[in-house]
């Protein structure tokens, strides 16, 4: 049994680590107030004064999670290059995936609580993904919003969110056991989607047309 909090602020913390401790064990579906309020020991209704219903706690850990994913992607190795830049940035969110996969699993794999009714926690997402958003900024010259590069800087993000996200989910899944691919191309998927990423931000943009 997790030891009892102290005070109200305690209260509140040791709820959400409680939480994520109870999805860790059972799974997002066995979350609940009541749950928690047992592994801390205390009655049912003090996560109550916290918070006001399960999804109220999920949204919470669930913006502990984005904020820490993003405080990981600030702490990358800079580089005054863009395109070395934007490659940190990468490298940073497949060892952010490598070395958290629930935590990564409940940002991309988990149905969210309703964000409209929780928009600290869509802040802290959103915060995540203007970094990228600032990288590709940089990346293009930070050229004005309404010129053609301007309006390539989100396309390219969700471009690149998309490729390296698709290359964690991979290497999280079991697909790469499934394909009985040889240890060789284990070792060399990362660096080579890597490549291939920098070549293609590298290349001219494509034509605007059907935008």
């Amino acid at each position: 049994m997790a030891k009892r909090p102290a005070g109200a602020a305690d209260l509140r913390e040791a709820c959400l680590r409680e939480a994520l401790a109870v999805i860790e064990r059972s799974g997002v579906e066995s979350l609940s107030l009541r749950e928690v309020a047992r592994g801390l020991g205390v009655s049912h209704q003090a996560p109550y004064k916290h918070f006001a219903s399960r999804d109220h706690l999920l949204a919470g850990v669930v913006r502990r999670i984005y904020d820490g994913f993003a405080r990981h992607l600030d702490d990358r190795p800079r580089h005054d290059d863009p395109y070395e830049d934007l490659g940190s940035i990468g490298e940073a969110y497949l060892s952010y995936a490598r070395a958290h996969p629930l935590q990564y699993r409940l940002m991309f794999a988990t149905p969210l609580p309703d964000p409209t009714a929780h928009p600290a926690m869509m802040a802290s997402a959103r915060h995540a993904f203007a970094i990228l958003n600032e990288a590709i900024d940089r990346v293009h010259g930070r050229p004005e919003p309404t010129s053609p590069a301007g309006r390539a800087v989100p396309l390219d993000a969700l471009f690149v969110w998309a490729t390296v996200h698709g290359l964690a989910s991979i290497m999280q899944s079991s697909a790469m056991g499934t394909l009985a691919l040889p240890a060789s191309v284990h070792a060399a998927v990362q660096p080579h989607a890597m490549g291939r990423l920098h070549a293609a931000m590298t290349a001219p943009l494509p034509p605007e047309e059907g935008r």
